[in-house]
């Protein structure tokens, strides 16, 4: 094996061999008494780090989907009650409406029995102006009449003549 003539660092000799184990075993044993629990500690951390933002992260997003949920039955009770409301104005306006048109056909039966009323009075007064103007003017004609016919005293006590005979006729 001599023969090859490697380097040194790749065949090392026993002295070598056994202060680099040493050097290892010291680093070895500093590292595993204050360098590992470090380390691990700090993996542990930020592993208990992650599951814990990954629970979170469960957590909020369970409650998103609840909030996505409770914002749908929100949104459709609110629809719900706008559909109410709506029914209820149209019902309403539909109330308000008849009511109206009741009170215009009543308004406009009053204001026909008043005008009605106030024909038949003005036709009233109209025929009793009339009867007033007839016996007048029927007076005035039985008047004349009678004057042309009563000039003379004779013609007057047949008159009163013919009164008496038909009321005591009678």
């Amino acid at each position: 094996m001599e023969s090859l003539n490697l380097p040194a660092i790749l065949t090392p000799d026993f002295g070598l061999f056994f202060w680099m184990l040493i050097a290892f075993l010291v680093v070895f044993v500093l590292l595993a008494k204050f360098g590992f629990p470090v380390i691990t500690g700090m993996v542990e951390e930020r592993k208990n780090f992650i599951d814990d933002s990954l629970r979170k992260a469960h957590e909020a997003q369970e409650r998103l989907a609840n909030i996505q949920q409770e914002g749908e039955s929100i949104l459709q009770e609110a629809r719900e009650k706008q559909a109410q409301i709506l029914k209820e104005a149209a019902e309403s306006r539909d109330a308000i409406v008849e009511q109206a048109q009741q009170k215009a056909r009543a308004e406009g039966a009053r204001l026909l029995d008043e005008a009605k009323a106030a024909i038949e009075q003005e036709k009233k007064a109209a025929i009793a102006d009339i009867r007033q103007q007839v016996a007048t003017l029927s007076v005035d004609i039985a008047e004349k009449v009678l004057r042309q016919n009563l000039r003379d005293d004779k013609s007057q006590m047949d008159l009163i003549d013919r009164m008496l005979d038909g009321a005591t006729a009678n």
